[in-house]
């Protein structure tokens, strides 16, 4: 009998099923997910009722301590598509003898461009127009210029790096970055002038981008009103990282310009945001180019298949 390997992610070898012959050559039978969309915690225990997976290729499910405990005896690797693990329990994994793996280098080029992507939408208005045009109008929308700007980057991991890059190259803008996990003297060379304090970030930015892989709340109700008046706000890390019922309050009274937001707290959103028309929304797909994402998920199954060999 062969071995289970459960697939959590919802589009998993569609475009190019290299993947999952790879996992079916080494000898793993692939559990998928069925429900096209980020499975709950009782989705994958039923997945998981009567054939015991020894591995996942994960997406951002919650993979809890009562996942790993309750349905999954014989786990022994978590292989996430994607950078973040904020979605596995680290702690019970390792008490629990889990490895658990992602594909950090993967998914920049990506998301770094789907995050200028959605600041040219937002400051062009360029779905706006489309919507006015579709609709029977006409009317052209006077926007504003990213060149030049100053873009302020919260989380200088590897993608807020990148992105920063990208903005200061590309567009000459001044970057600012605000990190505190990051020491002092670890930002030479990160291209980027370190802020010490995250309401001086909001208070200079003309543009604001989210780069965090954790999901605690970061800009609420004080940092909205605490941003630069007409600031563009970007979220292409994480659901949660900010207040999507204040940012549509301060979008409608004018004290943020715009939003491009590619998370959400809850998925699918349906949320005030799908109201309002400074907002530029997409369903969660900053490593959904084609390129990337076979090779995420190539480099996930290798993880795995490399971790179960190595007896993890």
């Amino acid at each position: 009998m062969k071995d289970i390997a459960l697939v959590t992610t919802s589009s998993f070898g569609e475009y190019d099923d290299a993947p999952l012959r790879m996992l079916r050559d080494a000898g793993y039978e692939p559990i998928l997910n069925p429900h096209g969309r980020t499975l709950t915690e009782k989705e994958i225990g039923d997945l998981t009722l009567e054939r015991r997976p020894v591995g996942i290729v994960a997406g951002t499910e919650p993979i809890t301590r009562a996942v790993m405990t309750g349905g999954l005896p014989q786990l022994r690797v978590v292989s996430r598509v994607g950078t973040g693990v904020s979605n596995v329990d680290k702690k019970a994994a390792s008490e629990l003898g889990i490895a658990v793996l992602n594909t950090p280098d993967a998914p920049t080029q990506a998301v770094v461009e789907l995050t200028v992507g959605l600041a040219l939408a937002v400051a062009r208005r360029i779905a706006e127009t489309d919507a006015i045009i579709r609709g029977g109008g006409w009317k052209k929308l006077m926007g504003s210029l990213i060149g030049g700007k100053t873009v302020g980057v919260i989380g200088a991991g590897k993608i807020g790096r990148a992105v920063g890059r990208a903005f200061a190259g590309g567009f000459d803008c001044r970057v600012i970055g605000y990190d505190p996990y990051l020491a002092e003297d670890a930002w030479n060379g990160y291209g980027m002038e370190r802020v010490a304090e995250l309401d001086a970030l909001l208070a200079q930015s003309d543009i604001i981008t989210l780069h965090v892989s954790g999901s605690a709340l970061i800009i609420g109700e004080k940092q909205f009103d605490a941003a630069k008046r007409g600031a563009i706000i970007l979220n292409a890390a994480r659901g949660g990282l900010l207040d999507e019922e204040a940012l549509a309050v301060r979008l409608a009274d004018g004290r943020v310009g715009g939003a491009g937001l590619d998370v959400f707290s809850i998925e699918p959103y349906k949320g005030p945001l799908t109201n309002s028309p400074q907002t530029v929304l997409t369903a969660h797909m900053g490593s959904y180019a084609r390129e990337t994402r076979v090779r995420m998920e190539m480099e996930a199954v290798g993880n795995l298949l490399t971790s179960l060999r190595e007896g993890n």
